[in-house]
């Protein structure tokens, strides 16, 4: 671990590392939501004649979904859409994705959060979701570790993930610089985001992207499950820690 720490600084030039809060991603980190996304993607899409597989879900997780659409439509039928019209397809998507069942808190999740917690890092929520159902989840599942100050959401930034702005945005609201900040992802664009917000960036592979996907997206460290990030926290944090 202390190696990875020590590449950490090397890219990003910080002297120092001392982490000060973490932002988690949604989907897929906290809530094993993506196999409901990747079904409501390839229904909705295909009533608006826009082939979209699971693959293809998994590969945008991440980014806004109003952008997502535009990338696609843009692709299949090389139309520029208006952000109105892509925000109407993405309300389809987010209406069937509520009728599907409810998605389970990731194992692991709420743990890691209470030693987080315990430790006196602050938590923070930056997902690329718009769908307010989900959204509200945070504030009940993760009591009382995470609140509607703390939650960055699709509608809050111009630029979604792979752009930094909604890690930037997640800094600033604790008050945290980026050598301060545990950034942790499950998705490549998301794991961009973080690293070109010179968070420290873990990619923890809930899905069924290689592993290897989230390393070349520029992550410090990929782990293989939340409950391993759970189990390695005070690892993690001591290590960081000692680096100074």
């Amino acid at each position: 671990m202390k190696e990875t720490i020590v590449r950490y600084k090397e890219r990003t030039a910080f002297g120092q590392c001392c982490p000060q809060a973490v932002l988690f991603d949604m989907d897929g980190v906290l809530i094993n939501s993506m196999p409901n996304h990747a079904v409501a993607w390839q229904r909705s899409m295909a009533t608006f004649d826009i082939r979209m597989t699971a693959a293809d879900a998994y590969a945008t997780e991440g980014a806004r979904g109003i952008d997502t659409i535009r990338q696609m439509v843009k692709a299949q039928k090389a139309l520029d859409i208006t952000l109105d019209e892509a925000q109407r397809m993405y309300d389809v998507k987010a209406r069937m994705f509520a009728a599907l069942p409810r998605a389970e808190v990731m194992d692991g999740a709420c743990e890691l959060m209470e030693q987080i917690h315990r430790d006196g890092l602050q938590i923070c929520v930056v997902t690329g979701s718009g769908q307010r159902p989900l959204i509200n989840r945070l504030t009940t599942d993760f009591a009382p570790f995470v609140d509607e100050q703390h939650i960055i959401t699709a509608y809050d930034v111009s630029r979604g993930k792979p752009h930094p702005d909604p890690y930037l945005m997640g800094m600033r609201r604790c008050g945290v610089e980026p050598w301060q900040t545990i950034v942790v992802e499950n998705a490549p664009l998301g794991v961009r985001a973080g690293h070109a917000a010179k968070a420290f960036t873990i990619g923890v592979n809930t899905g069924p992207l290689p592993p290897e996907m989230l390393a070349d997206a520029g992550a410090d460290l990929v782990l293989g499950s939340m409950r391993e990030l759970c189990t390695r926290w005070d690892e993690l944090k001591n290590a960081m820690m000692a680096a100074g």
